[in-house]
């Protein structure tokens, strides 16, 4: 296969999705079932980096799916996905989705979130994508965005994993006291 083209605009592999909601889609308190919404957020950023990578891409994590609103059955739900961000081999997609009472024409925003894709090349290793040409004050601030969110999100973890190795459990005991648990019978950290 060919080297990816040096860069490529954010508007080549924006990608739209809509699918409308069934019955079988739905949970037992009748509104459809979150993994439904995930699993159409991971195909809407499958297809979205491939574009952009020209070839094969996996999820390798996603970054806060945030529920903001219910989705109804009979409801015509629609992902709107970017790639906000490049690395070497790795992407950013963002995914917007909204649902819409197509007797209505109401519209609501109900998730927003980040899948971070790699492309893979024909043994399955990463292989390097585009750069992405940024073509609207959107896209620079959207990069910029997934830039701190990494940031933040490598500070998080590393600040996490020094409280693992570090934690004084009995010294941290009485803070307990002011969450809804209890230490069973015979426990003692």
């Amino acid at each position: 296969m060919s080297a990816p083209a040096a860069f490529r605009p954010v508007s080549r592999s924006r990608t739209t999705m809509a699918e409308m909601m069934i019955p079988a889609y739905a949970n037992f308190g009748g509104k459809i079932h979150g993994g439904i919404i995930l699993g159409l957020m991971d195909k809407v950023a499958y297809a979205c980096a491939s574009k952009h990578a020209g070839r094969y891409c996996v999820t390798v994590s996603v970054d806060g799916v945030d529920f903001k609103a219910p989705v109804e059955v009979g409801e015509l739900v629609s992902l709107r996905a970017s790639v906000n961000y490049v690395g070497r081999t790795s992407m950013v997609v963002g995914i917007h989705v909204d649902a819409e009472d197509v007797a209505t024409g109401a519209v609501r925003h109900t998730n927003t979130s980040y899948f971070t894709m790699v492309a893979k090349d024909a043994d399955g290793r990463p292989a390097e994508v585009p750069g992405l040409e940024l073509e609207t004050k959107d896209d620079v601030r959207r990069f910029l965005e997934a830039i701190t969110r990494r940031e933040l999100r490598a500070r998080y973890k590393d600040e996490l994993d020094n409280t693992r190795t570090t934690l004084a459990v009995a010294a941290e005991l009485p803070r307990l006291a002011a969450e809804r648990c209890r230490l069973a019978a015979g426990l003692t950290p």
